[in-house]
């Protein structure tokens, strides 16, 4: 089970992608997991071969709990391992090491059977006696291959409260996904269910009347949105204890971007069009190349650089609550390419579909939120990275240039930054080296 956040603790199977036998590559989807932030798309690793399935679906597991075994393609059958499949499953057993020589088959269906009229011998001689009294459970199957159901947290889990099964409801969310409201309607459009009459209860002699009981509050209920909270709120709570921020901020002149956007989109599309988000994503990108010591994480006590500049976009999403899944290699991509990457992750973000490499991979965060109408932001860094962007909104303000006075659109830009990982000064001159970036959109 992969850490798909600094605040996760456990996970939950909803769906398995293969089956034993299938072979997969290093990047291909084997499995869905569900935590407080939303259903993720787990990648393979490595390439192979499934050997087995070992945790069963619907099974919640600690970060950490091994999944599933590969094998080289070719190679020997793992070692069989018991298959989880309690609602809070322990932490995985050892691995056994494989023995020197080559062993017996571990299946007994390997060991031809007896012949009919032959009486049943009590076990083969070729296969081991297990070591415990009770026999391992089998590995779990994997359900077959099947087209995955999108759907939002809060959808699915409404569904299994009102035993509504998800795959019957139409979506009409992003791509076809199940939201809340499509499981709202699927629930009012079911019959209700009639209810049987009581039988008769036989009347109890009169009894002393009691002293009146005082009510008991009622327990309040856990809700998708409230373990959102609680998710980030146990990621924000870290940040703030353990990483010493500091905060800078400038006011970026835009004319010069704003122009060429406005010369490119007339060119384009209208669904096509690029948005100043994308050129305020890709100027940061290539700033970090100039300032790589704000690019990456703390950890282990030291800082660790990322391998490519994969930023993380903080995504507010419709249920309540904060996600902040990684664009990857954004300083390869143009505007226009990184503007239909951002479209993709913000639809698959708010209704279902990331994979856990977006949400493990991101090296740096930007938050923008000049759409709600804010001037400054000063974000929380998401531990373990080392560093937070924030923009606000393009307002036209008065502006000196050259003696002159004049009305230019103007965007803040601000930095939260890791004091252990750089200091003021280096901060400031990321900020000019992205200014200088927004000055020049043709190179972007």
């Amino acid at each position: 089970m992969p850490s798909l956040g600094a605040d996760m603790q456990f996970g939950t199977v909803v769906g398995w992608r293969v089956a034993p036998g299938d072979t997969v590559a290093k990047g291909d989807v084997i499995v869905e997991v569900e935590t407080e932030k939303g259903v993720f798309e787990v990648e393979a690793g490595i390439g192979g071969v499934v050997d087995e399935l070992v945790v069963a679906k619907g099974t919640r597991v600690p970060v950490g709990t091994v999944l599933a075994r590969l094998r080289a393609a070719g190679g020997d059958v793992s070692p069989a391992a018991p298959a989880v499949t309690s609602p809070e499953a322990a932490a995985p057993a050892a691995i056994p090491s494989p023995p020197a020589t080559t062993p017996a088959p571990a299946v007994p269906a390997a060991v031809p059977p007896p012949p009919a009229a032959a009486p049943a011998p009590a076990a083969p001689a070729a296969v081991p006696a297990p070591a415990a009294p009770v026999p391992a459970p089998a590995p779990v199957p994997a359900t077959p291959r099947r087209t995955r159901i999108r759907t939002s947290p809060l959808a699915r889990r409404i569904a299994e409260e009102a035993g509504i099964d998800i795959s019957t409801i139409a979506g009409t969310g992003p791509g076809g996904a199940i939201t809340k409201e499509d499981v709202e309607r699927a629930m009012a459009a079911a019959p209700a269910a009639t209810a049987l009459p009581a039988p008769p209860v036989p009347l109890a002699p009169p009894v002393p009347l009691a002293p009146p009981v005082p009510p008991v509050p009622p327990v309040p209920t856990r809700t998708a949105a409230d373990a959102m909270r609680q998710a980030v709120a146990a990621a924000v709570s870290r940040s703030k204890r353990e990483i010493p921020h500091y905060y800078l901020g400038t006011d970026i002149d835009m004319s010069a971007a704003l122009d060429w956007l406005e010369e490119t989109n007339a060119q384009r599309p209208i669904t096509q069009r690029i948005l100043p988000a994308a050129l305020l994503l890709k100027a940061v990108a290539l700033a970090l190349l100039e300032y790589p010591s704000l690019n990456g994480w703390w950890t282990e006590g030291a800082f660790r650089a990322g391998g490519g500049v994969h930023l993380g976009v903080a995504i507010s999403l419709r249920g309540g609550g904060l996600i902040a899944p990684a664009i990857h290699d954004v300083d390869h991509l143009s505007p226009a390419a990184l503007m239909a990457a951002l479209g993709d992750l913000v639809q698959r973000a708010r209704g279902g579909g990331l994979r856990g490499s977006e949400m493990t991979d991101a090296t740096i965060t930007v938050s923008n939120l000049g759409d709600e109408g804010v001037q400054l932001l000063f974000g929380v860094i998401y531990p373990p990275q080392v560093a937070l962007v924030g923009f606000g909104r393009i307002s036209e303000r008065p502006w000196a240039s050259g003696g002159f006075l004049g009305v230019r659109p103007v965007v803040t830009a601000t930095l939260s930054a890791d004091h252990r990982a750089t200091d003021g000064h280096y901060g400031a001159r990321f900020l000019a080296e992205l200014a200088r970036r927004l000055q020049a959109p043709e190179a972007l």
